[in-house]
């Protein structure tokens, strides 16, 4: 009989604002929001205090919106070293407890406990003594969720926000799933969410009455997901380690973008993510290629491949900007934009030249 996993999806709160917010006590209790400033034609919103989020602000809203719903909102740029270096510190709490870590970006991670190094036993225990690390070491709550697999996990840390612990066992993920509103979905967005609504699909238990063959005509390859999630059936492992053709990171936006200043300011965002996890996985590309998806849903990417290898946000986003340049976009509204970085070989100290296979978090 295959042992059942034990899956922590560990998920900071308000991670580049509460770091702020503990660096600068001036900002405590009050809107905060990091990311591009909302003067001229504006920036994008990296990220929001829980006292800003009260005015309905959220990430990657254009700042002009933000300050129009809080004109009391503090803005600041974001310190991206900073949070690395916090993210690393994070990363150390985990790995007392686990080497099964699959992090998702600087803020949030999957951890496998169902072999614990301290020989806890319990995914419920580990959580809490990772969150009372997290917040007695580093001053930041984290919020977590505990379950069988990663699905549920991932959506159960965001039940309780902020400082929140959800467990969901075996016994009540199929009740769970039929109860959780459509839009509540990890991975569904706002534009999928309306379209279910349309059909008179809210509930995981509507989806459940829904044939696969379906579901995939209405979402194509997505309703196969969602076939067997609502079901409670998610058998991907935690991964740390993962061969990789590609390397990208998307983000999809709840307002489309329509100024270039806009679409400039969430691919800084965008590279710097796309920089963590390249470091992370020591690994170098010479083809950047950013996508941009239109308020219609059609799609079109622009690369450039350079004679070198590069792994930083500089030269990234130097390219990325360049790109972003060159395109034609004739005032279309962009819905979500993508950085990639492809065409990789190993680090020099690991034997440079050769190229890797597999697959990560392709557009």
């Amino acid at each position: 009989m295959t042992e059942q996993r034990k899956i922590i999806h560990i998920d900071m709160d308000a991670f580049y604002a509460s770091v702020e917010q503990r660096d600068f006590p001036v900002y405590r209790g009050k809107p905060l929001i990091v990311g591009g400033s909302p003067e001229g034609r504006g920036g994008v919103v990296a990220t929001a205090s829980y006292e800003a989020r009260k005015f309905g602000i959220r990430s990657a809203m254009p700042a002009k919106t933000a300050q129009r719903l809080c004109p009391d909102a503090i803005f600041v740029p974001p310190r991206f070293a900073v949070y690395k270096a916090v993210s690393k510190q994070i990363r150390a709490i985990f790995s007392r407890y686990t080497d099964v870590v699959e992090p998702l970006s600087l803020d949030e991670a999957y951890l496998d406990v169902t072999h614990d190094k301290q020989g806890v036993g319990s995914a419920i225990a580990i959580a809490r003594l990772i969150k009372q690390a997290i917040y007695d070491e580093l001053q930041l709550t984290a919020s977590a969720g505990v379950s069988v697999n990663k699905f549920v996990a991932k959506v159960a840390s965001d039940l309780q926000k902020p400082d929140g612990l959800t467990f969901i066992g075996p016994s009540k993920i199929e009740t769970f799933m039929e109860s959780l509103p459509v839009d509540k979905f990890f991975g569904v967005g706002k534009i999928t969410a309306a379209k279910m609504k349309s059909m008179g699909l809210y509930t995981g238990a509507d989806l459940k009455r829904i044939t696969e063959a379906e579901l995939v005509r209405h979402f194509g390859k997505s309703g196969r997901f969602y076939y067997q999630i609502v079901r409670g059936k998610d058998d991907r492992e935690v991964q740390p380690y993962r061969e990789t053709k590609s390397i990208s990171v998307e983000d999809t936006f709840p307002e489309d973008l329509v100024s270039v200043a806009a679409m400039r300011s969430a691919l800084a965002v965008l590279t710097e993510k796309l920089e963590t996890r390249l470091q992370r996985a020591q690994l170098k590309g010479r083809t950047v290629t950013i996508k941009f998806k239109f308020h219609d849903f059609t799609i079109m990417t622009r690369s450039q491949t350079l004679t070198v290898l590069v792994d930083d946000y500089d030269r990234i986003f130097s390219v990325v900007t360049h790109l972003l340049d060159q395109a034609i976009l004739q005032d279309r509204r962009i819905r979500l934009l993508g950085v990639g970085i492809s065409n990789f070989s190993l680090p020099a100290k690991s034997g440079g030249g050769q190229t890797m296979g597999g697959q990560l978090r392709l557009f």
